[in-house]
């Protein structure tokens, strides 16, 4: 499959689900400070993972397969940020109020339909990121609108819930998580499977985030927001991309996705035209080869290279270890050659996919995790090897035979899982959730959560959402972007500038400045927008400049013009000294008033200076004798007269 695809012929699908941790002084369901990032830790506990039946009495797919991964769970704990609630040892306080304030927003400004009563639930997570097993989420809006491209994105409904914990390490069969994340408030935004291309998904992200921001309610930087992107093609099936962190992201990852739904829908046909149908003609077999390449020549295989991988570094506690004795274990995949080599995303093959649920759940991460015949190092000695392991599973040139090895219990689940991924394959794409990575690829991460993992949370009352409540949010909602970005454009700010004060926070401080000292709009974006990414860049504080000082440095703005062209002097200042008198530093600077004998200075620096590397040209001149004169002049005489004087010297000379 080339690159490069229709994505209109293949049916491209996708939705989003964007998450925005929610600017909140506490935690969703406890005291704790929300916002509190920590390095270290006071303590330390660990845990275990079983799944529970759900209201209907069945067991989530996922739940059964996290059980399989059998991860012990460590998580680090500091007093300042969590408490016995975050470990399950205290029922939850009632929902942090203004987290649900902020959501009713959130739901306001995408157009949703609020909620009448806010009912919590239990969303089931095994994998570790949440203490309890489970994450308290609630429904807040449904059924909005966006404004996109001329048509609208649904957004099918948006939740409060509480954020999960920071992933330290993953290890064989320890996972390590970090606390201080636990609990914080965000919202996740719904969107129905609207988008067509991947293109449009990087502006679908950055619109939500732009509605998301607009209230200056949410948090920023990097981690307070992340999306899962949810793929299909015409065929395949929902693929969920967990967790991407950049919304630049995106395009690389919907596209090898695309490609590789397209690539597995092909192998597919291809298992189906070899006669593979149901499980039970999938003849997989494997067998325990460990005696019998005891004295490999390939150092992987051996007892004593597993040892080494274990030691390497710092060394692997027990908890990271599987169980039983080393183990090389051979699988036989009758009548399935030439498939682990099929190409699925760009650059990787099926084996990869193999690879995958084998790292997860069998818990071998040791690159390369399994070595397979279609893909043998091709010393000589390793392919004897090869040769002797296919003559003692009897495989006829039909067959693949993959090898994994590792603790013994861990090779049976490799094993296994590898043929349950062959059973996905007859059936097509499988509903999976995967790990994005930078350059577009995916792995495996776990099977996608079905229904049965959410139930009630009988710990927690329903929450009433009063009309006058929602009347009295909606009375203090600020302008909707996408009308913001039409009043900025109109008096030439362009869009990058536009999306960047929206996402950063700096048009509530553009339309402040100019409703409260008549400031100019398009200078007004420009300065939020552009002239202090410098200063931030050089560590200069200027987010910590109130916006009531702001608003002030516009008034002097506006009483002494000139005073304009000393901007970032009066910046630096106010940041060095807070609670400076404003007035009295622009008096003291003499700023919007010209000197005395301006004139005569500019006249004696043209006459006594000259650029220290002369090319003879006056243009280098003029630039030369600006520069001197404005270090001492600007802010208090405008360029545009200076400049006229230097010319006007220079002139002189020549006649």
């Amino acid at each position: 499959m080339p690159d490069a695809i229709d994505y209109s012929e293949v049916g491209l699908r996708v939705g989003l689900e964007v998450h925005q941790q929610l600017l909140t002084a506490k935690k969703m369901f406890c005291n704790c400070p929300a916002g509190i990032y920590t390095r270290e830790h006071d303590g330390s506990v660990l845990r275990h993972m079983r799944p529970t039946l759900s209201e209907l009495g069945e067991y989530d797919g996922t739940a059964l397969m996290e059980f399989k991964t059998r991860k012990n769970i460590v998580y680090l704990l500091h007093t300042s940020n969590v408490c016995t609630y975050e470990m399950d040892d205290t029922p939850p306080f009632l929902m942090n109020p203004q987290a649900l304030d902020i959501a009713i927003e959130q739901c306001l400004m995408l157009g949703c339909d609020i909620i009448d009563e806010v009912h919590i639930a239990r969303k089931q997570y095994l994998d570790g990121s949440i203490p309890t097993g489970f994450q308290r989420t609630a429904i807040v809006g449904v059924e909005g609108r966006l404004p996109f491209h001329g048509r609208e994105i649904t957004i099918t409904q948006v939740s409060v819930e509480e954020d999960s914990c920071r992933e330290v390490s993953d290890r064989g069969h320890l996972i390590v998580w970090r606390t201080d994340r636990l609990g914080m408030p965000l919202i996740e935004t719904v969107t129905g499977p609207d988008l067509r291309t991947p293109d449009e998904v990087e502006e679908a992200i950055l619109l939500v985030g732009r509605v998301c921001r607009s209230t200056g309610h949410v948090r920023v930087g990097l981690g307070a927001s992340r999306q899962d992107i949810n793929v299909s093609v015409r065929g395949g099936r929902r693929v969920e991309i967990k967790g991407v962190p950049r919304a630049g992201w995106a395009p690389g990852l919907v596209h090898c996705e695309a490609v590789r739904q397209i690539n597995l829908l092909n192998l597919r046909d291809e298992l189906r035209g070899r006669g593979f149908r149901e499980s039970d003609d999938l003849g997989i077999e494997h067998r325990d080869v460990t005696e019998l390449v005891a004295d490999s020549p390939m150092d992987l295989l051996r007892a004593g290279s597993w040892e080494r991988y274990l030691d390497n570094g710092d060394q692997r506690s027990d908890l990271e270890r599987g169980s039983g004795p080393f183990c090389v274990r051979a699988v036989r995949l009758p009548g399935l050659g030439d498939t682990l080599s099929w190409p699925t995303q760009p650059n990787r093959s099926f084996a990869d996919e193999l690879r995958g649920r084998v790292r997860v759940i069998a818990g071998l991460d040791q690159p390369p995790a399994l070595l397979h015949s279609e893909d043998w190092p091709r010393e000589a000695s390793a392919t004897n090897e090869l040769d002797r392991l296919r003559r003692t599973l009897g495989c006829s040139s039909e067959d693949g035979l993959v090898v994994v090895w590792g603790a013994e219990e861990d090779t049976l689940t490799a094993a296994e899982e590898i043929r349950l991924r062959f059973l996905d394959a007859v059936d097509g794409v499988p509903n999976e959730t995967r790990q994005p990575f930078a350059d577009g690829s995916t792995d495996f991460e776990r099977i996608l959560p079905g229904p049965d993992r959410m139930y009630p949370d009988t710990d927690s009352p329903p929450q009433r959402v009063t009309r006058e409540r929602v009347e009295g949010l909606q009375a203090s909602l600020p302008e909707l972007p996408w009308s913001r970005e039409a009043r900025y454009t109109e008096v030439g700010v362009p869009t990058p500038v536009i999306h960047y004060l929206i996402r950063r926070g700096g048009a509530r401080l553009v339309d402040a400045v100019v409703e409260l000292s008549g400031a100019d709009l398009r200078r007004a974006c420009f300065f939020f927008g552009e002239r202090l990414k410098g200063l931030r860049r050089a560590g200069v504080a200027v987010d910590e400049i109130s916006d009531e000082r702001w608003c002030e440095l516009f008034a002097v703005f506006d009483s002494r013009p000139v005073a304009w062209e000393a901007w970032q002097s009066l910046v630096e200042r106010l940041v060095d000294h807070p609670d400076i008198d404003l007035q009295n530093l622009v008096e003291e600077m003499g700023l919007g008033r010209a000197p005395d004998g301006w004139r005569e200075r500019v006249a004696g620096l043209a006459a006594e200076l000259r650029p220290v590397h002369p090319d003879g040209s006056e243009d280098q001149r003029r630039r030369f004798l600006m520069g001197r004169a404005m270090s001492e002049l600007r802010g208090r005489v405008s360029s545009t007269e200076v400049d006229a004087e230097i010319r006007s010297r220079i002139g002189a000379e020549h006649e």
